[in-house]
Parts: structure tokens; C-alpha cells; sequence
């Protein structure tokens, strides 16, 4: 169960470890829905006979940007809510690498940790995470990132 903690107590979790993500499977529906979504349909994503012949990586990889898409759906899983918020909303990325492919089927999970926790205007919180995607039997992690959200809340 996530646990609900006051927007002041942000502070006090500045380089913890905030949790690990349960398991995601990127199977080739999934890849194939976000290249429609997308227009990213590059054979590498859609075609797994070509892909298995033409690609290095042996069949199709999911789009990294279909990877960085999952971020919200894991961190809504583990990372702490925040009491009188009323939305979390993207603020966006300090620094983003794909790292390794996620091939068709392959299942993924991030790593979160507090990089830091700011009050800005009155009602708004900012805070930054370092997060990891590892695919599951991976050697190297999918992707690394400094994702920036924003709370708004009420003030308790």
C-alpha cells in the first residue's frame, strides 16, 4: 500500500530510495498501439519478421519513448502521495538516456530515488527524481532519467 505523507515531509526523503516499481510487460501490442498513436512505425518497432533478420537487436524492441511513457503508471504505483494534493503533474525531464532496447514481450520496472523537494509558489511543490528502468534479465539498465514533477496542493 503507498503510504500518504504531508508536502513538508517531501524534505526529509531527499536521497532515499523511494521504492521499486512492480513488473510491466512491453509486449508487441503494446508497441504496436504506440506506434499507431505515434507514428513512430519504424520496423524496428512493428515488424518482428523484418526486425529479426534487419535489426541488431534480434527482433523488435519497444520505442524508448513508449519506455519513458510507463514513468507515471510506475511511480503511481510506489512513490508517496501527498496529503491535500490535488494534482501531480509532469514538469519534465533534466536528463534523459535510453540505454539498452526492451525487446517485444520483455518485462520493466523503475527505481526511484529523490534527487530533491522545493517549495515554489505558495501550493506548488517541485520534486526531482533519479529514475532507472531495468528490463527484467538485463544486463544494463533501459533507461536513466532526471524526471521533475510538480504537486499542487492545499497548504495543511
Amino acid at each position: 500500500m503507498v503510504r500518504t505523507i504531508a508536502a513538508k515531509d517531501w524534505v526529509s526523503l531527499i536521497g532515499e530510495d523511494l521504492g521499486t516499481s512492480p513488473w510491466f510487460s512491453l509486449d508487441q501490442a503494446v508497441i504496436d498501439d504506440f506506434a499507431k498513436v505515434t507514428g513512430d512505425d519504424q520496423f524496428i518497432h512493428v515488424d518482428p519478421a523484418r526486425a529479426k533478420v534487419e535489426s541488431p537487436y534480434g527482433g523488435t524492441i519497444a520505442h524508448g519513448f513508449l519506455t519513458l511513457s510507463m514513468l507515471p503508471v510506475m511511480a503511481r504505483a510506489i512513490l508517496p502521495r501527498t496529503q491535500n494534493a490535488g494534482a501531480r503533474i509532469n514538469y519534465g525531464f533534466d536528463k534523459i538516456r535510453f540505454l539498452a532496447p526492451v525487446p517485444a514481450g520483455a518485462r520493466v520496472r523503475a527505481h526511484f530515488r529523490l534527487v530533491d523537494a522545493e517549495e515554489g509558489r505558495p501550493g506548488e511543490l517541485t520534486l526531482k527524481y533519479n529514475v532507472t528502468v531495468e528490463v527484467e534479465g538485463g544486463e544494463r539498465p533501459a533507461l536513466a532519467a532526471e524526471w521533475l514533477s510538480r504537486v499542487l496542493f492545499t497548504p495543511d
